[in-house]
């Protein structure tokens, strides 16, 4: 038995946690981010090892989606998007030396909910063009910074997509090419911090193929959910997302 999983029941918690990580890269993005703090508790006070397991996990998925959607072109929008995302993530590494969970965390929930109230004003306004240059800097540079701290860019990213109106595949799709890039960006970081190691690579090998089923029954049930409900559910599931960060890390 992997000593950081020790029982059956950690076992079968991770599974749960696959099934989620599948689910949300293909089926309903935002769901993903309950992956975070539930490996987190799964692994008690070894959050950094946590965060190293759920990588290559999320790597799995990533490509798991990017395959079942690569008949999409909405990943023309990520371009612009990129640069600013490698900043953030820069910032992320120096913060993540410079500070801890207990100061960081707080302060990206803090900035997710007001991107939400701020989508959330924009949406009452005349419908115009979706956001532009400054916001594309704005959302990048945020989600490299939440990326790299805490696997936690999926709530802004969502908004980001939710403001550029895309159909609930072509939002999928971009997401999906998004966090693959930037995911595997993040491989060599997590490895030279210490963050992955054999043991946590052990347990990924054992999770793949619940990651590989969520994913297929994501697939399927996007396919019957409206767009309006969609687009609903990311917006509900992104301010859960950030009112976690609130909550510390043990």
């Amino acid at each position: 038995m992997i000593e950081l999983l020790p029982t059956p029941w950690h076992w079968l918690a991770a599974c749960g946690c696959g099934l989620i990580v599948g689910a949300a890269k293909t089926g309903i993005p935002g769901l993903g981010f309950l992956a975070v703090p539930w490996f987190a508790w799964l692994f008690q006070d070894q959050v950094k090892l946590s965060a190293g397991a759920l990588l290559p996990l999320l790597i799995v998925a990533d490509i798991m989606a990017v395959w079942m959607f690569r008949a999409n072109v909405a990943v023309h929008l990520l371009w612009g998007l990129l640069p600013w995302v490698l900043i953030g993530m820069v910032a992320g590494a120096v913060a993540l030396q410079m500070s801890t969970n207990v100061v960081l965390r707080p302060v990206l929930g803090g900035i997710i909910l007001c991107m939400i109230a701020l989508h959330l004003w924009r949406k009452r306004q005349p419908q115009g063009e979706p956001p532009g240059r400054p916001a594309a800097i704005g959302y990048g540079m945020t989600a490299g910074l939440t990326t790299t701290i805490a696997n936690a860019a999926g709530p802004v990213m969502n908004l980001y997509l939710l403001g550029q109106r895309l159909p609930k595949e072509g939002f999928i799709a971009a997401g999906a090419w998004f966090f693959f890039a930037v995911n595997v960006t993040k491989m060599p970081l997590y490895a030279w911090n210490g963050m992955i190691t054999r043991e946590t690579l052990l347990i990924d090998a054992c999770l793949i193929p619940a990651v590989i089923v969520g994913s297929i029954v994501g697939r399927r049930v996007v396919r019957y959910i409206p767009q309006r409900s969609f687009e609903a559910v990311v917006l509900i599931l992104a301010a859960l997302g950030g009112a976690m960060l609130f909550i510390p890390a043990r």
